[in-house]
């Protein structure tokens, strides 16, 4: 039966019960945990992709792409309130819908994490090029900082990043909680100063055509730029750790959603008003996708003079327009602070892999600690091989398009989750209960569904491809393999699991 197999979520709340956090965060906390957590690679490097997309209408993709992430932030903030346990969606979907939506849910986050960390590693390569060129005059041959989609061979620093950010799990480095805040601090800095030099220059008619390539267009970069908000759960798990959840995670939540979709707003306003946004066409007027040899041809053809072809956006804009000191800051910005996001993307991915190895559904070697760094060595190893891979050869548009629907299918499945569990389990405690559950739980589902359908369609092809792997993989070993299916209920050692755990905020 395909929702047979369940955990017991009794077993799974045990977890919860080692360990008691002191409720100690209100409403602006949350609300400032979730503005760092959100504010991040995707507004610096997703810019050019947006605009390619949808020109000037990329400002309304904020808006949807902002709108479906607050209705799933909800559904998920009930769910993390409930079930304050390793594993998010994976967990969850185990408590709720058996274990094959769990494995499939897990297999859909090894999309998220592992290829974001690779989408930040490329973007994380532009930045540090335009910045190299910018500062030494140094020009790296576009063969070695593009892989084979985008115009070049293979992108040798983003390669270079993740196989650092891989050695560094390893170690198992501990950032503090202030360089944290530091680094936070440095991306809103960077981005306020962006926004405080062009929006007084702009000119409103950079903004006609609004919507060059119509509303298809705009959803094409509402999937996108869904990435640039991913992070929000950083503030939906830490419902545990809030005084009255019942009222300050929504004021958190739509808090923090509300002041990075005005943040974005005003950003992407100023690179409409400032160099334009309108997308580049080929030869024969036809459209071109981001990322593509033809978009690197056509962009060589017009001496990269548009916001689109750049890999650095904001920098780029702002040496546009006369700043090139400040465009200097905000590159140098980008580079310090992203490579920490593409560690809390390998942590998140190892996070995966180590519960669903602890259930068995994975090889017991993944859960393997080293016995000198007390980390998961051999399967941080195995992600940092592919996160490396992803950096090294394909564009950041793509791998944030994959990411995003993995990630997609993961919240499609949370909301479902919890409209399950007001059925099947209406008497259980919830600190934190979704307002409107039977209008926002459906929302959260058709927002995904529609974001989602919008993605292009080989990005669709290889999710769908990855998803048939997933169903090989599960029957053939994970299905047999499997606690649960073997009558082990065990519950993992929170304490463990939290020795891994690196203090770096989950930001995109």
């Amino acid at each position: 039966m395909i929702f047979g197999r369940i955990k017991p979520l009794d077993a799974i709340l045990a977890t919860a019960e080692k360990k008691s956090l002191h409720r100690s965060l209100g409403a602006f906390q949350l609300t400032m945990l979730g503005i760092g957590a959100v504010i991040g690679t995707g507004i610096f490097v997703l810019t050019a992709e947006a605009a390619q997309k949808a020109g000037p209408g990329m400002m309304l993709s904020f808006v949807i792409a902002g709108f479906v992430c607050g209705v799933a932030a909800l559904c998920y903030a009930e769910m993390a309130s409930m079930v304050p346990v390793a594993g998010s969606a994976y967990t969850y979907s185990y408590a709720v819908m058996g274990e094959l939506v769990a494995w499939m849910v897990g297999w859909a986050l090894i999309l998220e994490y592992a290829i974001a960390a690779g989408a930040v590693s490329v973007g994380w390569s532009g930045y540090f090029i335009g910045w190299l060129n910018s500062s030494f005059h140094i020009s790296i041959p576009y063969a070695l900082v593009r892989g084979p989609f985008d115009g070049g061979m293979i992108n040798v620093p983003a390669m270079l990043i993740a196989a650092a950010v891989t050695a560094l799990l390893i170690k198992g480095t501990k950032e503090s909680a202030t360089v944290n805040a530091v680094l936070v601090g440095v991306k809103i800095i960077a981005l306020t100063m962006f926004i405080i030099l062009t929006i007084p220059v702009i000119q409103t008619g950079k903004f006609t055509p609004f919507a060059p390539l119509g509303f298809a267009g705009i959803s094409g970069a509402a999937a996108s730029i869904f990435f640039a908000y991913v992070g929000f759960d950083a503030v939906s798990t830490a419902a545990e750790e809030t005084k009255n959840p019942q009222r300050n995670m929504p004021i958190g939540l739509i808090g923090s959603l509300a002041i990075c979709t005005i943040f974005y707003l005003l950003v992407a306003a100023g690179v409409i008003g400032t160099v334009g946004a309108q997308p580049v066409f080929g030869p024969g007027n036809e459209v071109l996708a981001p990322g593509t040899p033809a978009l690197a041809e056509a962009c060589t053809a017009i001496q990269e003079q548009a916001v689109v072809c750049s890999k650095e956006a904001l920098a780029w804009t702002l040496r546009q327009v006369g700043y090139p000191f400040v465009g200097w800051l905000v590159g140098a910005a980008a580079i310090i602070a992203l490579p920490s996001v593409i560690l809390m993307m390998m942590f998140g991915q190892t996070r995966i892999f180590f519960v669903m190895s602890r259930d068995g559904l994975l090889p017991e070697v993944f859960s393997k600690v080293h016995p000198r760094f007390h980390t998961p060595h051999v399967i941080t190893i195995l992600t940092g091989i592919f996160v490396t891979l992803f950096a090294a050869f394909f564009p950041v548009g793509l791998l944030a398009d994959v990411s995003n629907s993995g990630t997609l299918f993961a919240f499609a499945a949370v909301s479902v989750a919890v409209l399950v569990l007001r059925r099947t389990d209406a008497t259980r405690h919830r600190p934190f209960r979704t307002p409107a559950i039977y209008l926002i739980a459906p929302l959260s589902i058709l927002g995904c569904v529609y974001l989602f359908y919008s993605l292009d369609m080989k990005t669709k092809t290889l999710f769908l491809a990855w998803a048939v792997v997933g169903l090989i993989v599960y029957f053939l070993y994970s299905r047999r393999s499997s606690h649960v299916g073997r009558g082990i209920v065990d519950v993992p050692e929170h304490e463990a699991y939290e020795e891994l755990k690196p203090e770096v905020p989950g930001t995109h």
